[in-house]
């Protein structure tokens, strides 16, 4: 067994010898002892050895009982050598020791393995960093297996600095490729096409960019999100933008995406009619979000010579290209009103699903990240890019055991595990929730150093996060029922007070610990919390801090309405009625999008769904919108099958949609059981103002609509809502009688 008390560090050549450098400064954060790096082999007990045969990607390990010696071709190999080492460290009576055996070869699977970490506004921490913190962050996924970092210019050519940046986005950029090439990663730009210019002078202006730019391997422009180029006119730019980026980068490359502008319908097609014309400034196609076709389809339908690259959403929540729980996105509206679209959120099994789906297809991926809310899905993505086949609580305790050494690695893999468990259903049914936060402040009070530790504490926060969303809506949904009842009293007063009740002590202190954990993070990383004391680009930019506090449950909602009928005709009648809207008879039905899930239609939705959530909207979850309302589906089409209706009756269909209307369209169509019931403008049907402005939030309406009694077959009818342009963007329905 190797002694490691004592590091000693031998490298056989300059490259080797930087490495070693970094390789100790590693060795001395953990332990505080400083390594020797020595001049003679036989006296190091870690070796740096040169083997020009393996690809720059791979590295050897051997341990004997005298060293570890890590063999590859460069900097980058050796780093990701001695990355693995530093996973399997573990302190064992205070001596570093290897956890495991790390004899073997390694070689990576995937080409491409990297992570977007631009520096602009819109994350929620780069644009807080130093040069210092970036030149950590790209050691950090290196140890993981990444080779590409993802930098960001200006957009539409103009800084968006804002008062955490240090540095001008450009002069920034200069840098940060400096940087990469020191460790020998891979630099891509994601460089927008943008409206206003010409091609020449597109071209023109990005050719002085990148010749100021250490070090460029592919530039990456969007086809849409941003861009509303026509396929023609998109590669033509890209054939320019080439031609100059390679005066100063010859052997850089032009990797466009097949990311589809809204307006133009056609884009798809007629992307590919422009790159089965074979043209060789293009190298390869990306992936990515708001896609053109899902990426079997472009697979099949992109000419072979035209590898593609993965472009993964790994970063957000919800209204985004993988929401949680993306083959049925039924995260529960409670957490996504609370927790937003980018909070922390490591989600490895589901991750690990999406990329054994998406694998077979692409020769790599660089992932669409807005700052360190995904780091555990940064390193679990890049672990299976490197290895596809790596196990995943393997990875989750290197991860534990690399950033948090001297801790258990063990508790800190099942804690992460068990924050994905958090998501799976109601947090109020979820008992998981209290003991996933049992675990973090366990650790907190067992490993006093992780509290100065940004991963730990972020992870901690989710715990606490989740756990204040669990606690209020147990405590708010047990108010309500009590509240229901003395509305069906007719005691509109004392179901005011009790709704008005507070919260207890220990809500109050774990709710305060997420704020001060939100302080301490942005000291430590620079993660924006919030709008006006962290500088958050905006409220779903990783700003929990605007969100947590949103309603949860229907008591503001029902607070308001109390107040709204207040000097209404028969206030108790109509409060009764207000209780009771979702409820209908047992041969009637109601759906909600946000209360029931997709799961409850029977049928599987075709097409690709947008849910169009409206609870962390903080302009308009304000008490004024039902939690009924929260989800809004947005789709070509919707199916639903229902049972056990009356035979012998007619049916009326009472539809909440969101009231974006186009005068211009004339394709909204309703269908029971294959019968039209309604086709024409948007939305069509009877309309009733009084309802909607007593049971609907602002901006939305109902449309009423009869199914006659001979198109339901036996009680059974198989409804369909479709839109061919806009959708149907609707929130529930009731079907009852007339």
């Amino acid at each position: 067994m190797i002694d490691f008390k004592k590091i000693n560090i031998y490298p056989d050549t300059a490259e080797a010898h930087k490495a070693a450098e970094l390789f100790s400064e590693e060795i001395r954060i953990r332990t505080n002892e400083v390594p020797d790096i020595v001049t003679e082999k036989d006296s190091a007990n870690f070796r740096l050895l040169t083997d020009s045969e393996i690809h720059r990607d791979g590295f050897d390990i051997v341990v004997d009982n005298t060293a570890v010696t890590v063999c590859a071709s460069g900097i980058r190999g050796f780093i990701y050598g001695f990355g693995m080492f530093l996973r399997k460290l573990v302190p064992v009576c205070g001596v570093p020791t290897l956890a495991e055996d790390i004899t073997g070869k390694y070689r990576a699977d995937k080409l491409i393995r990297g992570h977007q970490v631009g520096y602009r506004t819109t994350p929620n921490t780069y644009d807080a960093w130093t040069y210092d913190d970036y030149r950590r962050y790209y050691l950090d996924m290196m140890f993981f297996g990444s080779n590409t970092v993802e930098h960001i210019p200006y957009e539409k050519g103009v800084s968006r600095r804002n008062r955490l940046m240090k540095y001008d986005e450009e002069e920034f950029l200069v840098k940060a490729t400096e940087m990469a090439d020191e460790f020998d990663l891979d630099v891509s730009l994601w460089h927008p096409n943008n409206d206003g210019e010409t091609v020449a002078e597109a071209a023109e202006r990005r050719g002085r960019l990148y010749e100021t730019v250490p070090r460029l391997d592919v530039v990456f422009p969007p086809g849409g999100d941003p861009g509303e180029f026509y396929p023609d006119e998109f590669i033509k730019r890209c054939k320019a933008i080439s031609k100059a980026l390679k005066k100063s980068h010859p052997n850089a490359q032009m990797w466009p995406s097949a990311q589809q502008p809204h307006s133009i319908p056609t884009w798809g097609e007629e992307f590919i009619e422009e790159m089965e014309k074979l043209p060789e400034e293009i190298d390869g196609v990306i992936h990515g979000p708001n896609h053109a076709f899902d990426l079997e389809t472009l697979r099949r339908r992109l000419p072979s010579k035209y590898p593609i690259r993965l472009y993964p959403d790994i970063t957000h929540n919800v209204r985004c290209e993988y929401p949680v729980h993306f083959d049925r996105d039924d995260w529960h509206f409670a957490l996504t009103t609370g927790l937003s679209r980018e909070c922390t959120n490591p989600r490895p099994r589901e991750y690990r699903q999406i990329h054994r789906l998406t694998r077979r297809y692409v020769v790599g991926s660089v992932s669409y990240s807005e700052g360190i809310t995904d780091d555990v899905n940064k390193a679990v993505w890049a672990d299976m890019d490197y290895n596809p086949d790596c196990d995943l609580r393997t990875t989750l305790l290197d991860y534990g055991r690399l950033f948090f050494y001297g801790a258990d690695a063990e508790r800190i893999a099942d804690g992460i595990f068990a924050l994905e468990l958090n998501w799976q259903c109601d947090p109020a049914e979820n008992p998981t929730i209290d003991r996933t936060l049992e675990t973090f402040e366990e650790l907190s009070s067992d490993y006093p150093f992780l509290n100065e530790n940004w991963r730990f504490l972020q992870l901690l926060m989710r715990a606490k996060c989740d756990w204040v969303i669990r606690r209020r809506r147990i405590f708010e949904l047990d108010l309500i029922k009590l509240a229901e009842k003395e509305i069906n009293n007719g005691r509109l007063d004392t179901a005011r007070v009790i709704l008005e009740t507070d919260f207890d002590a220990e809500y109050k202190k774990q709710r305060d610990d997420i704020t001060l954990l939100a302080k301490k993070l942005f000291e430590l990383i620079g993660l924006q919390s919030d709008i006006e004391n962290y500088c958050a680009d905006n409220w779903e930019r990783g700003a929990i801090l605007e969100t947590m506090d949103l309603p949860v449950t229907d008591r503001k909602w029902l607070l308001g309405r109390i107040d709204y009928v207040s000097d209404k005709e028969n206030p108790e009648g109509t409060m009764k009625a207000v209780i009771n809207r979702n409820k209908v008879r047992s041969d009637e039905y109601y759906f909600s999008v946000a209360l029931n899930g997709l799961d409850e239609c029977g049928v599987a939705q075709t097409g690709e769904i947008y849910m169009n959530f409206q609870g962390d909207r903080p302009n308009v979850n304000t008490g004024a919108m039902p939690t009924a309302m929260f989800k809004v589906y947005d789709n070509l089409t919707f199916k639903c099958k229902v049972g056990g209706l009356d035979f012998d009756d007619d049916y009326k269909l009472k539809i909440s949609f969101m009231s974006k209307k186009n005068a211009a369209l004339k394709g909204h169509k309703i269908t029971a059981n294959g019968a039209v019931i309604y086709e024409g403008a948007q939305f069509g049907g009877r309309t009733d103002e009084e309802y909607d402005r007593l049971m609907l939030a602002p901006d939305f309406e109902t449309a009423e609509y009869i199914i006659p009694r001979e198109v339901i077959h036996n009680g059974c009818v198989d409804l369909e809502f479709s839109e061919p342009i806009m959708g149907v963007m609707f929130c529930e329905f009731w079907l009852t009688h007339e």
